[in-house]
């Protein structure tokens, strides 16, 4: 069925409105980045990966800014399509029929999920500073839960999930000491609750051999 969506203007005010995005059932933030008509569009039948992010940094706003940066000459940026706070507030960025840049060399193929946390902030390529602390709040991953049931109904070719991490597996040199090297990312972490996680979604960790990265960007 559908819902109601809440839609945050340029204010910050927060009002109803019909969903426009995604038609998702359950309640969500209606937030689209400025530049979503200039993302490529796709068929939702091409979709059968969902992407677990943390946004390494402090709060949803400072995502925000992040995802409205423009980085490329298409004028889009990096970006998850949906991002879910750490009280479970879930907001959607970019419609699922637009290819978000999430992961590179799997975003034709894949939804982007963005959960609010510290990760290695402010200091993410510091050779010292690898350890991610922040825990995963239950609100939060209850949330993750609800909208990856949600995912699962409406894409049904959705079948398999992935870390950010296990996709990307670059590294990079530090930025203390760039003799050494570190892992360009490490979202969304060992604290992560991946038994929870697939044992609720009942989704399928993606086999590390199997993924085929399609293009470059982000």
């Amino acid at each position: 069925m559908g819902c109601k969506a809440l839609e945050k203007g340029a204010n910050g005010s927060m009002q109803a409105r019909s969903a426009r995005f995604s038609a998702m059932d359950l309640p969500y933030v209606e937030w689209p980045l400025p530049y979503i008509e200039h993302l490529e569009q796709r068929r939702l039948q091409q979709v059968d990966l969902v992407v677990i992010h943390c946004t390494e940094l402090p709060d949803l706003a400072a995502a925000r800014r992040t995802g409205e940066q423009v980085l490329y000459d298409s004028g889009t940026g990096n970006s998850g399509h949906i991002y879910i706070d750490r009280d479970g507030e879930v907001s959607v960025f970019v419609p699922l029929d637009r290819i978000a840049h999430h992961t590179r060399g799997y975003n034709p193929r894949s939804v982007g999920i963005e959960l609010v946390n510290t990760g290695r902030w402010p200091d993410w390529l510091h050779s010292e500073r690898q350890t991610m602390t922040e825990p995963y709040p239950a609100p939060q991953i209850d949330a993750l839960i609800d909208v990856l049931d949600h995912l699962q109904r409406h894409l049904p070719t959705l079948q398999q999930i992935a870390g950010h991490e296990d996709l990307d597996t670059a590294q990079v040199p530090a930025s203390d000491r760039p003799e050494r090297q570190v892992y360009r990312k490490r979202d969304p972490g060992p604290l992560f609750p991946w038994p929870q996680v697939l044992e609720r979604s009942h989704l399928q960790r993606l086999p590390i051999d199997a993924s085929t990265p399609t293009e470059t960007t982000p």
